[in-house]
C-alpha cells in the first residue's frame, strides 16, 4: 500500500505507549517491554530521525510504588499516585535512554496548554526546540494538578494533539490490541484486523469498544477519535500492539501490522488545528446552505 511505503520516510514520528503495554497483568511494571521501547526509540533517533514519546504510566508507576493492591477511583488518591509515580517512570526513561546515549526531556501538559493559544505556541517552539537541540521529549498530562474542566482526558488524544502540534508525519499508537478489527475478536471468532481504514465513518466508529484495562483509562473508542484530529491534521496514524517483538521497527519497514489511518490531503493548518481540536467548543456557528457549499469548495469563515 502506498501508505505504507510513505511511512518509510517519516521524519518526525510520535509514539504513544498505554499502560497495558508497560504494565504486567499484575501491575508491575515491565521493565523488559519498557526496555525494549527505549532501545527501538533510540535506534529511530540513530536513524536521524526525530522522536516524541507520549507515555501512560505514572498512576500505574505510583501503584506499584506505593505497595497498593489495586488503583483508587478518587480524584485525590489519583492524582497523588500520579505524583509519585511520574518521577518515577521518568527515572526509569531517563536512565535507559542514557545507556543508549540519548537525552530525555520531560513535558507535562494539560488542556489549558492547547486552550490557550500563547500557551499553544509556546507548547509548539518548546518541543520543536528540544528536538533541534537532539533531546527525546517523554511527555504525559499533568495528572497530578489537571483537574476535569482542563484534563486532556487520555494520552490517545494527547498523542494526536502533540503530533499535530509539532507537524509530525507518524503518529504510532501502541496498545493491547493491534489495531481495529470488524468485530470483537475476544467474542467473534470471524472478526478480522482492518489493515487501513480511509475514513472514519459511524461504522468505523461502532466497531470502537468501550473501557480499556483496569490500569488504564482508554480503549479503541479513544484511538478512533485520537486518528480523526491526526488524520485531519496531515498525520498518519498507526495502531499496533506494543507487546509485538521489533514492532516500531517493522511499522517503519513498510510491513502490514496494525490499522492504519492515511493523513487528509487537505489538512489543517496550524491555527485551524487549534480551533478545532485545542480550544473549547464555547458556542454554535449557523450557516446556510450557500456557506456550506463554499466551505465544502475550500473557503474558510475567518475574517481576512
Amino acid at each position: 500500500m502506498d501508505t505504507r511505503r510513505h511511512i518509510k520516510n517519516a521524519g518526525r514520528i510520535v509514539v504513544k505507549v498505554g499502560t497495558s503495554t508497560l504494565l504486567y497483568d499484575n501491575g508491575q511494571l515491565n521493565l523488559y517491554r519498557i526496555e525494549q521501547l527505549v532501545r527501538e526509540l533510540a535506534d529511530l533517533y540513530n536513524q536521524d530521525r526525530e522522536v516524541i514519546l507520549v507515555s501512560s504510566g505514572a498512576i500505574g508507576a505510583g501503584v506499584v510504588r506505593m505497595g497498593l493492591k489495586k488503583r483508587p477511583t478518587g480524584v485525590r488518591e489519583k492524582q497523588a499516585l500520579a505524583a509519585v509515580g511520574q518521577g518515577m517512570l521518568m527515572h526509569i526513561y531517563d536512565k535507559l535512554f542514557a545507556e543508549y546515549g540519548q537525552t530525555a526531556g520531560q513535558v507535562l501538559l494539560t488542556r489549558d496548554n492547547y486552550m490557550q493559544h500563547r500557551q499553544y505556541n509556546n507548547s509548539r517552539n518548546t518541543l520543536l526546540t528540544m528536538l533541534k537541540m537532539g533531546v527525546i521529549p517523554v511527555i504525559n498530562e499533568n495528572d497530578a494538578v489537571a483537574v476535569d474542566e482542563v484534563k486532556i482526558g487520555d494520552n490517545d488524544n494527547l498523542s494526536a494533539m502533540v503530533a499535530a502540534l509539532v507537524d509530525a508525519d507518524l503518529l504510532i499508537i501502541l496498545s493491547d490490541i493491534d489495531g481495529v478489527y470488524t468485530g470483537n475478536p475476544q467474542t467473534d471468532k470471524n472478526a478480522t484486523l482492518i489493515s487501513e481504514i480511509d475514513e472514519i465513518t459511524p461504522q468505523i466508529e461502532k466497531l470502537a469498544g468501550g473501557a480499556g484495562t483496569a490500569m488504564g483509562t482508554g480503549g479503541m473508542a479513544t484511538k478512533i477519535e485520537a486518528a480523526k484530529i491526526a488524520t485531519a491534521s496531515g498525520v498518519t496514524m498507526c495502531i499496533a500492539a506494543g507487546a509485538e517483538k521489533n514492532i516500531l521497527r517493522r511499522i517503519i519497514d513498510g510491513e502490514a501490522v496494525g490499522t492504519i489511518f492515511p493523513p487528509k490531503e487537505a489538512h489543517l493548518k496550524a491555527r485551524k488545528s487549534w480551533l478545532a481540536f485545542g480550544k473549547r467548543i464555547n458556542g454554535d456557528i449557523v450557516v446556510d446552505a450557500g456557506c456550506v457549499k463554499a466551505l465544502k469548495a475550500g473557503s474558510s469563515l475567518l475574517a481576512a
